[in-house]
């Protein structure tokens, strides 16, 4: 995009006091945007590992996966989706000062607040990496893939946002929506159950399962880690979410250019 590159330096600048202002002042400071992942891990982990003894995921005939590790692999690209979707959609909510002021360029605001998420997001890839590491599996080729699945999720993420942060400014109840789809979708995207499992529910059920982007990148980063499968062995599911996501791209920036004229008298 032309914002992107134009202003890289200002976003660059952006994202990273965003990120550090909303843990201004406290003890820990940005310690606290990795404590609650990780809670969230851990409880994921305790619950289907120590109480329900799920210590083993397979993902295939006589093939079987650490459950953590298996969990850790779902839930870093889910959280990253999450946090982004969340920061993105109150964008303009956060910087209504900004948004008033007639010379600053308010299209990258849903970018600002979309990059601070990878902050974040990097951390947790590389506590995903000590995890599996930590079972056995070594570092390959592989593992390069995660970049290309977290730029895949960033791009998504950036076209969801731009729709929900121009909605959101005339309909606040939207992020109360999005909260409840969230919490909803962790469970109906294959983030703590493999896909498989679908497939042998019914064909259409696992059709309409795929058809949500996010599983794309969810099974990616397993393939990245244990799977041992380039994204280009998936030729058809690919070309899908690069449409899918630079559609929604396309028409958020539509959408949000023809909504901005009205947002600073809104806000």
């Amino acid at each position: 995009m032309k914002e992107m590159l134009v202003n890289r330096h200002l976003i660059w600048k952006l994202a990273k006091n965003d990120f550090k202002n909303r843990y201004a002042g406290s003890s820990l400071g940005a310690v606290w945007a990795m404590i609650q992942p990780v809670i969230t891990v851990l409880m994921y982990w305790f619950v289907f590992q120590g109480i329900m003894n799920q210590k083993y995921q397979s993902i295939a005939e006589g093939v079987n996966v650490p459950y953590v590790l298996f969990l850790t692999a779902g839930l870093v690209p889910w959280f990253f989706f999450s946090e982004s979707l969340n920061n993105g959609t109150a964008s303009l909510l956060e910087y209504q000062y900004l948004v008033k002021k007639v010379v600053f360029n308010i299209n990258i605001l849903p970018i600002v607040r979309v990059t601070a998420a990878v902050f974040i997001h990097a951390f947790f890839a590389l506590v995903l990496l000590v995890v599996s590491l930590l079972y056995g599996y070594r570092p390959s080729l592989y593992m390069i893939q995660i970049l290309y699945y977290s730029l895949g999720l960033y791009v998504f993420s950036l076209g969801v946002s731009y729709i929900t942060s121009a909605i959101v400014v005339f309909f606040r109840d939207l992020t109360q929506i999005i909260s409840i789809g969230l919490q909803l979708g962790v469970w109906a995207t294959p983030v703590l159950w493999d896909i498989s499992m679908a497939n042998s529910w019914s064909p259409v059920i696992a059709f309409i399962i795929k058809l949500n982007p996010v599983c794309y990148v969810v099974t990616g980063y397993r393939s990245a880690i244990y799977g041992e499968q380039w994204f280009f062995e998936r030729p058809g599911y690919t070309l899908y979410f690069w449409v899918v996501s630079f559609g929604l791209l396309l028409v958020g920036r539509k959408l949000f250019d023809k909504l901005k004229f009205h947002f600073a008298d809104v806000l």
